[in-house]
């Protein structure tokens, strides 16, 4: 399996501020990643310079490009959803169509059509005429249509109620995910993406925290919910991360000899969310 991206010491730095500060990455082709940090970690910045929007220090490459230099080409295999879905407003949806189908090489209209049929979104109505939800299906189907390798979701069902965001993780999985192509989703709704997730990356401060496979996070980490007189003896136990529960707290452990703690409480694998918490925030 190739690496799909590879970063090595990444910086970039406005003024005082470190957006990026020695970002280390290597993702695989076939792979769902959510990128999750706070507001101001840096993902967009680190998403922004993988798609070649803006110039950053250290090795940088993107199916093995140079995403700054040979960005026309990249782009040709790498779609992107913003928060924001910046579609001209003043096009109807079949023209919208038609300008996709003139200047990007690998869209297929006939498949564009085709997802929407599924929707509410009809080939006469104006761009502008689309409620928000209608505007991400549109923005969705343009993108599912065009044979990329790489797809990169920046918040991409911000302000959607829970049902178009469901949908739009299902139809994004269902038509349009596959072993030859690589997702990666920035998010600030970990509970909805965790289940679909082949990787995680947390970063903070412009600095990865964390970079695993999902697959991997039970074996390094484990969540104990202790209660009574076993929440000071937890507490002992070096953990990255606590939190309150009814009657007693809930400690994650990271590379932790699982039989000192199973006798303390109940054990199971914390979620995605809880994870970065304790990682993070701790």
């Amino acid at each position: 399996m190739s690496h799909i991206i590879e970063a090595r010491g990444v910086h970039r730095t406005f003024g005082d501020i470190r957006a990026l500060d020695g970002v280390d990455l290597a993702l695989d082709s076939g792979s769902v990643v959510g990128l999750i940090g706070p507001n101001g970690a840096g993902k967009t910045t680190l998403l922004r310079a993988l798609l070649g929007l803006t110039a950053c220090d250290g090795e940088l490459r993107v199916l093995g490009r140079d995403p700054l230099a040979e960005h026309a080409r990249l782009m040709q295999n790498v779609s992107f959803i913003a928060d924001t879905a910046v579609l001209p407003r003043w096009m109807r949806v079949e023209e919208l169509l038609d300008y996709v189908n003139g200047v990007h090489p690998n869209f297929d209209r006939d498949q564009a059509e085709r997802f929407l049929a599924t929707t509410e979104v009809t080939p006469r109505r104006r761009v502008r005429d689309l409620s928000k939800g209608m505007t991400v299906q549109l923005h969705l189907a343009l993108v599912m249509a065009i044979d990329a390798r790489l797809l990169v979701l920046d918040e991409p069902t911000l302000g959607l109620d829970i049902l178009y965001r469901r949908r739009f993780y299902e139809q994004l999985l269902n038509d349009y995910f596959d072993e030859e192509r690589t997702i990666i989703i920035s998010t600030h709704q970990v509970e909805e993406v965790e289940h679909i997730l082949t990787h995680v990356v947390f970063i903070n401060h412009g600095r990865l925290v964390l970079t695993e496979a999902t697959a991997r996070l039970e074996e390094r980490f484990v969540e104990l919910h202790a209660v009574g007189d076993a929440v000071a003896r937890a507490e002992a136990i070096p953990h990255v991360g606590k939190r309150s529960i009814l009657g007693g707290k809930a400690f994650i452990y990271e590379d932790v000899d699982r039989s000192l703690i199973a006798p303390l409480g109940e054990c199971r694998t914390p979620a995605v969310a809880d994870l970065f918490m304790a990682k993070v925030g701790g």
